[in-house]
């Protein structure tokens, strides 16, 4: 590691106090001969590293998705899948990431958290790297977000993957936008969608929400207003672009099931946001939902189902706008916009990868990054990958290893290589057989940020 690297991780680590101890897994006889690391921090976070045999010289810090707060067990990760570690070792790659100091949303800690391990591992191991590139998932993805804005003395690239980098307000309040239609057209009861006294309110509100969207279901007024609601949280249609149909109810049936898999997933996870930053950091008081729906991409869908059912889209847009009356806790936004916010001021190269058919990390968020950093005029060191794909981080082996050679490229040549979905495609079939979809689009306008 270059002495810059090394002084300024362990400024790091000294700055939080925070003590080191590690323990060796399988103890190869050197760093070049490869082997598996383990340690902890005394904050509570642990790590894991492998090294290659034939290591190539570049570290790669991974960073982990959300781990619900109530499910057991946060180990660390190196990695989002046991195929994916195969293939970067295969390609001479080091791993190491981190637990995170707890389970839940960990973002207040993880950048320390993760910089912390990291130089934990280049201690125990020994390795002295060329480069050091940071790559997350989901909620890891924001945290690579954060490192690339933060960490630029020590990290040389970064690759956020399905990220949530419209960052934790505009994720709630978007979200907020969904649960709101549903409490409003189709339910005639108050629920509690924000603000959460414990988990078990929130597990309520989840199944209420997710019995209204299931009774809305059996009928065309139901199906259109489902579909509304869907068309808030950001949920496409769930068919890959080369299966497009234009058959309304297979959109349609999609939306809804796809809907609750969402309802299910981030209504709990919601209370772990506001348990983190001390009360409710979203809201929607003073929202047009005429003018926020216009944007939608599903606009014309949504239209038509309403259409066929005999009901008024303007009326019903109207009604949620006059109903919105939800205010956030001023000190909870601040406390979540401080630990969770990207400005999009890049201190590095990044690259993006994003499938089409997110329910959880919507594909337009990339839209608003994007915007982020060309406001921050920083839109040279930025290229975005798509994949047209179902599923939240549905990535296969081959295209993370491809986005992380492109990064690995333009940080050691100072320029980026040719980058078409075709060049993407090529060079991951070049890497592993695992597959690879990627395609040439452009996400559509984030109805979140406010």
């Amino acid at each position: 590691m270059s002495p810059r690297h090394r002084t300024r991780a362990l400024a790091v680590a000294a700055a939080a106090g925070v003590a080191l101890s590690v323990a060796l897994v399988a103890p190869p006889a050197s760093a070049d001969a490869g082997g598996d690391y383990a340690g902890s921090l005394s904050n509570g976070t642990t790590w894991l590293a492998s090294v290659p045999a034939e290591w190539n010289g570049t570290v790669l810090l991974y960073s982990h998705g959300y781990r619900p707060s109530f499910v057991p067990g946060n180990p660390a990760s190196v990695a989002p899948d046991d195929a994916t570690k195969a293939l970067l070792l295969e390609r001479g790659y080091a791993l190491v990431g981190s637990s995170y100091a707890a389970g839940g949303w960990a973002v207040p800690t993880a950048v320390d958290d993760q910089l912390q391990s990291l130089d934990a591992m280049l201690g125990q191991t020994g390795l002295d790297p060329e480069h050091i590139l940071a790559y997350g998932t989901s909620m890891g993805g924001l945290v690579t977000g954060r490192i690339a804005e933060s960490a630029g003395d020590i990290i040389d690239g970064a690759m956020p993957t399905c990220g949530l980098m419209e960052g934790a307000v505009d994720l709630n309040n978007y979200q907020l936008d969904g649960s709101h239609a549903i409490e409003q057209l189709l339910t005639d009861q108050d629920l509690q969608i924000e603000g959460y006294a414990s988990l078990n309110d929130a597990f309520a509100t989840s199944a209420a929400l997710s019995a209204a969207v299931q009774a809305g279901q059996q009928t065309s007024e139901g199906r259109a207003r489902v579909a509304l609601a869907a068309a808030l949280f950001h949920i496409s249609d769930g068919v890959p672009a080369a299966q497009a149909t234009k058959d309304t109810a297979v959109h349609q049936q999609s939306l809804y099931t796809q809907l609750l898999q969402t309802i299910g997933f981030v209504t709990p996870g919601r209370f772990d946001i506001e348990s983190t930053v001390g009360g409710n950091a979203t809201w929607n008081a003073g929202v047009d939902y005429g003018k926020l729906f216009a944007q939608s991409e599903d606009r014309n869908l949504v239209a038509k189902l309403y259409r066929e059912a005999g009901l008024d889209l303007k009326a019903d847009l109207a009604t949620l706008t006059r109903t919105a009356d939800i205010v956030a806790d001023p000190g909870s936004v601040e406390t979540l916009r401080a630990s969770s916010t990207l400005t999009g001021d890049l201190q590095m190269p990044v690259v993006t990868l994003h499938t089409l058919d997110d329910i959880l990390a919507p594909v337009q968020v990339e839209q608003e990054y994007a915007e982020d950093v060309r406001g921050a005029h920083d839109a040279s060191l930025l290229r975005q990958f798509f994949v047209d794909r179902v599923g939240h981080c549905s990535f296969t082996a081959a295209e993370i290893a491809a986005g992380i050679d492109v990064l690995h490229e333009r940080v050691q040549s100072g320029h980026w290589s040719g980058s078409s979905a075709t060049v993407m495609n090529r060079l991951a079939a070049s890497i592993d057989d695992s597959g690879s979809a990627f395609v040439a689009t452009q996400p559509g306008e984030f109805l979140g940020d406010r």
